[in-house]
């Protein structure tokens, strides 16, 4: 609600990766050079460690941005809580190899094979595994497995190990000896100091079209860094909460008192891990010994049905496990390859904007329409009177905003990016166009072996909700919200137009009601998904039509 309050483009403290609003500081920048240095030099195993939210995985991403595909050929596994025959069969995938089996000796024979073409054609392949302290013993031995992988005079995959501190403790272990006697190029990232916590708010901020060091003051500042020790994620969460807060009083320059109101009703959002497990474990522990007193045996299906407890929420949600990807064809993976490639990521990103405005009854872009830059889909859709949302998550948490998507397909040996709009879910079936390989209708599955995890969704702000306005009539748009929430059942209140805590909790029941994070603010998703649950609103979905 406070974007052109600020007069941003978009929200400028997003937990989303996104490559515009990466700042490398000078611990990120000497991370980057560390697994630089390890791959260039073919050292075979490189780890990368630090705290959560540190900024690994934005130290992985610009690594993998950096590297040259006629050099390089690159297979990033972001959720690694799988087993050890299901990771060889992602990595292939991630290489673009032909599932022509699916025991163990065929994938890896078939990685063998295609590691020493990828060497004798002069390319260093890099396989980087992030989340690694989730990984089992048997998947770790796995990947020390895959290392032996080599040739007389060198190792054939520079593998790149990223995870949390107890990574560290993992690899300490006498049984991981062999594979921690391995990695010979190690780097801990530490939290961010104050200069570059600055920076990095100000690149933020400049990113998102803001002006940068003017809204934060000094105090603020050291306030922000404070709470956060330097932490990006953080960061973020301090800041976006003190910009609402800043709108909310009409300012536009965030000071010491606003910034210690924005952190404490972050803190009072977030339980801790500790004592959220200590909580679950008191009354599933009372639980369980009555079973065993009573000498009751139910399977645990049933007993999932009897108590009917719901676990608490962690604000901090780990992405779901996925379904292992459908196996591809060789002749399926030529004949996509050989239909996406065919044409420019722009005529593909106009083909499937058009899609969707021909399903939110808006005019279509004419053809020729260059989209390569970043900006140029969100501006066509404003000049239709919707917003733009882009999305990054699994195909679960998609499918549950129930909008018609853009996504964002990556296929091996073709560069940049392709697209295809999701339309419709029929009988467990996805329904795309254009066709992805002379088919429209697909598993979920089969669109995950080519959708690289970021989307694009239209919406309508029906109300005007996200515009700025001046005080009195900013009053009349938080009625309006309060008017909704409201209507969706989770505001009792009188429709005051304060921006109050009881409007914030309204918003987080919400929140917590269609599964995303609850942080009180009625961002874009949150009323991209308000105004779909309510049925006056005449909006495209993927399920049920419009309504």
């Amino acid at each position: 609600m406070y974007l052109d309050f600020y007069s941003f483009r978009e929200k400028p403290f997003n937990l989303t990766p996104d490559p515009r609003f990466v700042f490398l500081s000078k611990n990120h920048k000497e991370a980057f050079a560390h697994l630089l240095y390890g791959i260039n030099n073919r050292a075979g195993f490189i780890s990368l460690t630090g705290e959560v939210g540190s900024g690994k995985t934005t130290v992985l991403r610009s690594l993998l941005g950096q590297l040259d595909a006629d050099r390089y050929r690159t297979a990033l596994i972001f959720n690694p809580c799988i087993s050890a025959p299901e990771l060889l069969r992602n990595i292939n995938r991630e290489l673009g190899i032909p599932a022509n089996g699916t025991d163990r000796s065929s994938l890896l024979e078939a990685l063998n094979l295609f590691l020493l073409n990828q060497n004798a054609e002069g390319r260093t392949v890099v396989l980087i595994i992030d989340e690694a302290q989730d990984l089992e013993a048997s998947v770790l031995e796995q990947i020390r497995l895959i290392s032996n992988l080599e040739t007389d005079r060198e190792k054939l995959v520079q593998i790149v190990l990223s995870g949390q501190p107890e990574f560290i403790q993992i690899l300490d272990k006498k049984e991981m000896r062999q594979l921690g006697q391995r990695i010979t190029v190690r780097y801990h990232l530490p939290p961010m100091d104050f200069q570059d916590t600055v920076g990095y708010i100000h690149h933020r901020l400049v990113a998102a079209g803001g002006k940068g060091g003017d809204i934060f003051s000094k105090k603020a500042l050291k306030q922000i860094y404070g709470y956060s020790g330097g932490l990006p994620r953080l960061i973020n969460a301090a800041c976006d909460r003190a910009l609402l807060c800043g709108y909310a009083k009409d300012t536009h320059t965030i000071d010491s008192r606003m910034a210690a109101i924005a952190i404490e009703d972050v803190r009072r959002n977030t339980v801790p891990l500790w004592r959220k497990k200590r909580f679950w474990f008191i009354p599933a522990s009372a639980i369980l010994l009555a079973f065993l007193a009573g000498g009751i045996y139910v399977n645990r299906q049933d007993l999932v049905s009897l108590l009917n407890v719901s676990q608490p929420i962690e604000r901090k949600e780990e992405p779901p496990k996925k379904a292992p990807p459908v196996a591809v064809g060789k002749e399926s993976f030529r004949s996509v390859t050989a239909e996406l490639g065919k044409i420019s990521e722009s005529e593909s990103a106009m083909k499937a904007f058009n899609v969707l405005a021909i399903l939110w009854n808006v005019s279509p872009l004419p053809e020729g329409v260059n989209l390569r830059q970043s900006s140029a889909m969100e501006n066509a859709a404003r000049e239709r009177t919707l917003r733009l949302y882009r999305f990054s998550g699994n195909l679960g948490a998609l499918l549950r905003m129930n909008y018609p998507v853009v996504l964002e397909l990556t296929l091996p040996g073709i560069p940049g990016k392709r697209f295809a709009s999701l339309v419709d879910t029929k009988n467990n079936r996805l329904l795309v166009d254009p066709a992805i390989g002379g088919r429209n209708s697909l598993l979920s599955g089969e669109i995950e072996n080519y959708w690289s995890g970021q989307a694009i969704l239209l919406w309508k702000d029906y109300l005007n909700l996200s515009t700025s306005a001046s005080r009195g009539s900013r009053e009349e748009q938080i009625k309006r919200l309060q008017g909704l929430l409201k209507e969706a059942g989770v505001f009792n209140g009188p429709l005051t137009g304060a921006y109050d805590a009881s409007t914030r909790s309204a918003i987080r029941e919400f929140q917590s009601t269609v599964g995303i994070e609850q942080d009180g603010i009625a961002g874009d998703q949150t009323l991209m998904l308000l105004y779909r649950s309510l049925d006056r609103f005449d909006a495209p979905r993927l399920m049920g039509g419009r309504k």
